[in-house]
């Protein structure tokens, strides 16, 4: 079955957009290999954490910044396909 990630964000915060584009990155890149990629608005202000089949990907606050879709995109292909390239964003 294919992955599901889900985006959670603060909405108090004004980061659907942010959280939108992630997802759009993803969905982009891995168009073939995700099941979903879900937004879901957090009742936690702050939060910005991006979680793949209920495995932790990102944690804004744990990271110190909010991710680039290059350090995102790694780490969803390091998971679901180790053997991928993924052009300019390997670099």
């Amino acid at each position: 079955m294919k992955p599901t990630i889900e985006i959670e964000y603060c909405p108090k915060c004004g980061w659907l957009l942010r959280a939108a584009w992630m997802a759009q990155e993803l969905l982009t890149t891995f168009s073939d290999d995700l099941h979903a990629v879900q937004l879901r608005p957090s009742e936690v202000a702050g939060r910005y954490t991006i979680i793949m089949d209920e495995e932790l990907l990102w944690d804004r606050k744990r990271e110190g910044h909010f991710p680039e879709p290059k350090e995102i995109k790694q780490r969803v292909r390091d998971i679901i396909a180790p053997d991928r390239s993924l052009g300019h964003s390997d670099r």
